[in-house]
This record gives C-alpha cells, structure tokens and sequence, in this order.
C-alpha cells in the first residue's frame, strides 16, 4: 500500500507535530524539484542584410528563449569591425560575409565557419531608372557604345564587389569600364544610390527591394545568378574553442536559427510582424514581407562549399587574400548538416 511523504516523515519523527511534517514534506519536494538551468548568455555581432533575419526574428521571437539562450545582438556597420570583435573575444558569434573568416584565418585567427546564415539570393545588382538598363548585357551594350563611365558603389575586397567581377567576366567588360566607387558603410551606400551619387548599387536586400519599389530601380544579376543558388552572402563564424569546449552553444544557437527560419518559410507575414517590434530593418513591412517572398528558394543553413572556394580564388587573383587558407580550412559543417538532415 502506497503511504504519503508526510506519513513516511510521521514513522520517521514520531514527535514532529503535524504542521512541522508538513513544512519538511515541502522543503523535501522542493529540494527534489529539477532547477531549470539560467539561460546562457552570448553576443551576437551582425550587419544589416536579409540574412540577418533568422536572427532577428529568433530574437524578437521565443526561438532563442526556447533553445536556453539569452542573445545580445551587436550591429556593425563595417564587417572588418566584426570580424576584429570575434577574434578579440568581444562576441561569440559573427555573421559576416563569407570572404571575412578567409582573412581572419589568414592573419592566424584559429576561425571556424558553422553554417550560412540564413537567405539565398540575397545579393542583388541594381541599376537606377535613369540609367534604362534592366540586365548586365544591356549593361554590356552600355559600355560598348562608349558612353560615359557609369559610378558603382560596392565595398572593396567583400562579396559585393566580388559579384561584380564575376558578372564583368561573364559578359566580357572590361572592369576600367566603369568606376568603382568603394564604400565601407552599407548604409551610406544606399543613401549615394537614392541621392543619385551613383548609377549601380552592389547591395543586399531588403534595401534593394526597396529600392526596386521606391525608385523603380532595376535588379541587374544577384549573387544566385552570379555563382549558385546555394552561394550565401553572410555565413556564422565562432572561434575553435568555442565549438569544440562549448558546442551545445552552437547547437542551440543553429537550432534557434532554423526554428525562425521555419517561421519566415512558412509564415511569412508573422516574420515581418515579429520585426516589425523593433528597428531591425529601415524598411516598411510590404517590402520587408516583398524580400522574403521574393526569394529564389526557402531559409536553409547548408551553403555551397564549392562555390564559396571559387569566389575566393577570384579574391586572391585580385590580391586581397594574401595567404592559402581554403574553405576545407575553416568550415565545420557536420552539426548543420546533421539539424538540417543533410
């Protein structure tokens, strides 16, 4: 016959009064009772790309809350930046474009890339209205009939220019044929196009989604067209140590991700209501929800290591890598692979 605790405690301490049995049955449950384990605290460094969504909307969300995690997001406006902050211990985690973690690991940070970030086509090439080219052959037939130099903004050495010197030796432009304009603040670089400072914007969205609906810009080529669909922009990068001491850190942030990707792919319109809470994105929330729509394929974390490879090859002919690291190097792909099922 089953007896209560309090009668167990009764045949134990026969003097014990009832209401000193009851408070020690109390205090026994009490101390029995599992302690939910603090959240664990990281920080997270991030630019200003539709990428950055999944981390967003796992911010504003429970999809961090829910994978034991209490995020600080720490916005840059220069990648260098960081990546600097990364290798000196001032953040966790880094999302940055994917030829970042290359020069980091070559100036011997020990960088380890774990997933993409979030978003496929997510660069994009715009032209301005006044300019009348919708593709880069017309950007071709442009430079062919020897007009003036068109300005282009980009950022030098980064994945924004590298797509431009893809799609130049892919439709044969010489790249003195026009004028590279370099920038290191995503933001001003938007600002130079809306203000007419510049003719080509070598941006991400959602800024050139805006700026296809408020201006009526043209997309010339994005980065799933230039390389492959699978191509990131951005990618998440920790130190060695952190993935191999603390790598349910990592799990439950790669879980976090995949559970607000899950909400952008399937609902989409909560996503773009969920960061509409907070200044995530400097853009109304029909252009924000037009990104996310627009998007060659669903939120996914496995990049195209191959291509990746090549884009950085095409940065060493260039001169901006100085040094043999490969993407066989630094990235760790076996946790994403096997949460995504891959």
């Amino acid at each position: 016959m089953k007896t209560t605790l309090t009668a167990r405690l009764s045949s134990k301490f026969p003097r014990l009064s009832r209401q000193a049995l009851l408070g020690a049955a109390a205090a026994v449950l009490i101390a029995a009772s599992p302690v939910a384990a603090e959240p664990v605290k990281i920080k997270v460094g991030h630019l200003v790309a539709l990428d950055m969504a999944p981390l967003f909307v796992a911010q504003a969300g429970t999809c961090f809350k829910d994978n034991n995690l209490d995020v600080e997001t720490v916005f840059f406006a220069n990648p260098g930046d960081n990546n600097a902050a990364l290798a000196g211990g001032a953040i966790d985690v880094s999302i940055n474009p994917f030829t970042l973690p290359f020069f980091a690991a070559n100036s011997g940070i020990p960088i380890r890339v774990v997933a993409a970030a979030g978003g496929w086509g997510v660069m994009e090439v715009i032209a301005d209205k006044e300019s009348g080219l919708k593709s880069m052959a017309d950007l071709k037939a442009y430079v062919a009939a020897g007009k003036p130099k068109l300005k282009i903004a980009t950022l030098q050495g980064d994945t924004l220019e590298l797509i431009l010197t893809r799609e130049f030796e892919k439709n044969g432009i010489a790249t003195d044929a026009v004028e590279l304009v370099y920038f290191n603040d995503l933001l001003a670089m938007v600002e130079a196009f809306r203000t007419g400072e510049v003719d080509i914007l070598s941006h991400i969205k959602p800024y050139t989604t805006d700026l296809v609906a408020s201006k009526g810009a043209a997309v010339l080529t994005t980065n799933a067209s230039a390389w492959s669909a699978g191509t990131p922009n951005t990618v998440v990068s920790v130190l060695d140590k952190t993935l191999t001491s603390r790598p349910e850190v990592v799990e439950s942030y790669l879980k976090a991700m995949i559970c607000s990707a899950k909400i952008i792919n399937e609902k989409p319109d909560t996503a773009v209501e969920l960061l509409s809470k907070g200044s995530y994105f400097r853009v109304k929330p029909d252009v924000l929800l037009a990104s996310f729509k627009s998007a060659p394929a669903p939120i996914s974390f496995v990049p195209d290591v191959d291509a990746v490879q090549s884009v950085v090859t095409d940065l060493t002919k260039l001169g901006y890598v100085k040094g043999t690291t490969s993407a066989a190097d630094i990235f760790r792909l076996d946790m994403i692979k096997s949460l995504e099922g891959k």
